[in-house]
């Protein structure tokens, strides 16, 4: 296959299908606010494409298509007479979950989500404030919301900042917090009364629901599973605790029951995500619940054995390097799981992760890393890294350079330190100058690249299951994931010469040709 194919798909804008194109059960929308910086992507040249998102963000924007809205309620009636709703979804996959449950809600209260600004009663902006670019990224989307459709509720992390948002933007209807699903339902009811469905002759109560498994703003071969919500860490650079609160995890049935209804859905795929996944279950003391009439323990071992018996893939995101990762490494080198890890290791310098305040700072991840690899030979790790931390030192960053060379690390995401509000790491001495820390970002993301291209050449000739994520029919080519994957942030597998059979959410069997510095390029051998 040509490498030049990726020209044409691999990009740093995150885009939507079409509505032509819309899987059942999903949501479609694209995205109006602009794209993320590149450098928090992981990219040293803005006009180069990267796959490796540091802050893993997941921007969805005002549905293209209400067709695609109804479709995803599985609606064959649609309410012609209720009222639409846009939203805007800017963060991380945590934040895109929330506006998937808003959504789900607002659709079973007989609201349709709209096409576009003009089409909408109301627009709810679904906000970041992780970092500062993703700050002023979410105020710009509430600016272009007002001045486009002029009814704007704002909700999600920036929401605690409820001051900052109508000292800008005084217009706004209203300001919640994270996941407060009931204040913002009861919010677009306030200002757009729910509909009277007994009103609307095209109603019909029997076939107009909404799935079991929600309304989803992924493709419908996979879905984003959050487990718990909020972390009990207190990392200086961090504001999540202060944005999502403490850890509060989802009782176990709780979330078996959510994966199954996913799985009878279609979806092929779970991502499992929190703040702190390998935390899962610690302030419920690890209860016991039931789920199909087995005695189940809320913890996330237990938790990663129960997902395995659905017989689809597992992905694990956000989990910390504590020693009782260990045992959920064997699963993966059982084949009980994907085996695949994103871990947020952050730095390698010891000084600089104590000065972070880093949970299991003081472990020595090389042998833990070391030893996972024992266990399952196949593992894939990911990570992302912060350079420029107050008080870094060229001693300090060379620590990074050589820990990752010694770690050898197959997907990486680096951004520079920049202050957060009400971040504690703000009145740490000794910051670095923003020259000092765009060159080391570009160092390290220079160092990086040699490392992915050597561990993607080792797959070349290798044969691998991969799952489809798109067609390109003018190239006959099949744009996919393997296990080392995740969507949107990692890379793909290009597969060529491909039949008319091989559709979206379908798993094949493939040779690996040729790899690049982040992608890999495959022979079509058949559907697995």
């Amino acid at each position: 296959m040509s490498k030049t194919s990726t020209e044409s798909v691999n990009t740093t804008t995150i885009t939507s299908p079409s509505a032509s194109t819309a899987p059942n059960n999903t949501a479609t929308i694209f995205n109006p606010a602009k794209p993320a910086m590149a450098k928090e992507q992981g990219s040293s040249d803005s006009s180069q494409p990267y796959h490796h998102k540091a802050n893993h963000n997941q921007n969805r924007s005002i549905v293209q298509s209400s067709d695609a809205a109804s479709t995803a309620a599985t609606s064959t009636a649609p309410v012609s007479a209720a009222p639409k709703i846009g939203f805007v979804s800017l963060g991380c996959p945590k934040a895109l979950v929330d506006s998937e449950r808003i959504i789900t809600e607002l659709s079973r209260d007989g609201y349709q989500v709209a096409s576009d600004y003009d089409g909408a009663d109301l627009v709810v902006v679904n906000t970041c404030g992780f970092i500062e670019s993703a700050v002023q990224e979410s105020l710009d989307a509430i600016g272009e919301a007002i001045s486009k459709n002029g009814k704007v509720i704002v909700t999600g992390c920036l929401g605690k900042e409820a001051e900052k948002i109508r000292e800008m933007h005084p217009a706004v209807l209203a300001v919640t917090g994270a996941h407060a699903y009931d204040e913002v339902i009861t919010a677009v009811a306030q200002h757009v009364p729910r509909p009277n469905r007994n009103m609307d002759a095209n109603y019909d109560p029997k076939i107009d629901l909404i799935n079991e498994a929600g309304i989803k703003l992924t493709p419908s071969h996979y879905a984003y599973l959050k487990i718990s919500e909020g972390c009990n860490h207190r990392c200086t650079f961090c504001i999540i605790p202060s944005l999502r609160g403490d850890l509060v995890s989802r009782p176990i049935d709780n979330v078996m029951n959510e994966a199954m209804a996913l799985k009878k859905a279609g979806v092929k795929e779970l991502l499992i995500i929190s703040q702190d996944t390998s935390a899962y279950g610690l302030d419920l003391k690890y209860k016991t619940s039931f789920w199909n009439g087995m005695p189940l323990k809320s913890k996330f071992y237990d938790l990663c054995q129960a997902l395995n018996d659905l017989g689809i893939w597992v992905r694990l995101h956000y989990v910390y390097p504590y020693p009782h990762v260990d045992k959920v490494v064997e699963l993966m080198g059982e084949k009980k799981l994907l085996p695949y890890l994103d871990i947020p290791f952050q730095h390698a310098s010891h000084s600089i992760l104590k000065a972070m305040k880093r949970p299991a700072h003081s472990e020595n991840t090389l042998a833990r890393i070391k030893a996972w690899r024992e266990i399952c030979p196949d593992i894939v790790i990911r990570s992302t890294f912060v350079v420029g931390f107050p008080g870094e030192t060229e001693e300090d960053f060379q620590c990074l350079l050589d820990w990752l060379v010694e770690a050898r690390l197959d997907r990486v995401g680096a951004f520079t330190y920049s202050e957060v509000e009400g971040a504690v790491a703000n009145d740490l001495p000794n910051h670095v100058p923003e020259n000092v820390k765009q060159s080391r970002y570009e160092r390290l993301m220079a160092l990086q690249q040699e490392i992915s291209a050597q561990k993607l050449q080792e797959k070349v000739g290798k044969t691998l299951m991969v799952l489809v994520d798109e067609i390109d029919s003018d190239e006959n080519i099949a744009i996919c994931r393997s296990y080392a994957d995740a969507p949107e942030i990692d890379g793909h597998v290009y597969v060529d010469e491909i039949t008319d059979q091989v559709k979206v959410g379908q798993f094949l069997t493939v040779t690996i040709d040729d790899a690049s510095e982040y992608d890999l390029f495959a022979s079509y051998q058949g559907e697995h």
